[in-house]
């Protein structure tokens, strides 16, 4: 979990519970799917999780000193235009401090590089999980003068790829990662490093290439408020979708809700019923 700190284009700066966290688990939660958040955070800052606690989500916090600060900064009018700066971090996760879990998919939502390594993400795949991760994770790197949060490669992607059961990042994670921004190419490249299914959103909608054949779906939102957090909304209705669906209704699924949440400013919090009747509405309404 995080603050975040977001100072729009010609608006007023606001402060906010933010992270991958919040939006992927209300999400998955808002449409009926039971969820278990692990975090790092000052226990002194724990009201903002209340959202998650009230919408049933289990939560256990590993005590850090502070809770991570993020900034967003958002120079122009194009929504994907940000300059992002960590603040403040709660520190590293270690597999030893993580409490054994009796789940069906365990996914790792990190902001930055700051909280996963690859050690850590061999030590969850060695107690078995069907384990996914989002690539923001390793990408986004910290600058430890400036705090600014610049893109690039990963040296152990390959590895990191081989050791997940599914994958999330998103158009421009893909270019730095694969040299590609064409997205199915960019699929294509994970799969050969030995993960199977691979999720990878762009500002038009979603891709997913699930052993060896590719699914995408276009995004239908009328507004694009509630832009932050596009990418981990989607990726986590998928997870859901996916837990009894196959990957084309599921990626249907996911674009229709995070095209509903992107209409409207913080996490996702309409119903089930509500993604259906979007994923149903002709094209163009």
């Amino acid at each position: 979990m995080c603050l975040d700190e977001v100072i729009p284009f010609g608006g007023s700066p606001r402060v906010a519970p933010g992270s991958a966290v919040l939006c992927g688990a209300l999400a998955a939660a808002c449409i009926g799917t039971s969820v278990a958040v692990v975090t790092r955070m000052a226990p002194k800052d724990e009201e903002i999780l209340e959202p998650m606690r009230q919408a049933g989500i289990a939560v256990r916090v590993i005590p850090a000193d502070i809770t991570t600060y993020m900034r967003v900064v958002h120079p122009s009018a194009d929504v994907d235009d940000r300059q992002m700066f960590q603040l403040a971090n709660a520190g590293r996760f270690t597999a030893s401090e993580i409490p054994a879990m009796d789940v069906r998919q365990v996914h790792l939502a990190g902001i930055t590089d700051q909280e996963f390594d690859l050690e850590f993400v061999r030590g969850m795949k060695a107690r078995g999980y069907f384990l996914s991760a989002d690539m923001q994770s390793f990408v986004r790197q910290v600058d430890p003068v400036t705090r600014r949060i610049s893109f690039a490669d990963v040296v152990d992607k390959a590895e990191i790829a081989s050791l997940l059961d599914m994958v999330k990042l998103d158009v421009v994670e893909a270019r730095v990662l694969t040299g590609t921004d064409d997205l199915e190419r960019a699929a294509v490249a994970f799969e050969d490093w030995g993960c199977p299914e691979t999720v990878i959103t762009r500002a038009d909608g979603v891709l997913a290439r699930v052993n060896g054949k590719t699914y995408w779906e276009p995004f239908s939102n009328r507004s694009v408020v509630g832009r932050t957090g596009r990418g981990d909304t989607t990726f986590a209705a998928y997870m859901a979708r996916r837990l009894g669906h196959d990957p084309g209704p599921s990626l249907r699924f996911a674009a229709a809700l995070v095209s509903l949440k992107m209409e409207k400013a913080g996490p996702f919090d309409g119903t089930l019923a509500d993604v259906l009747e979007r994923m149903n509405a002709p094209a163009g309404r």
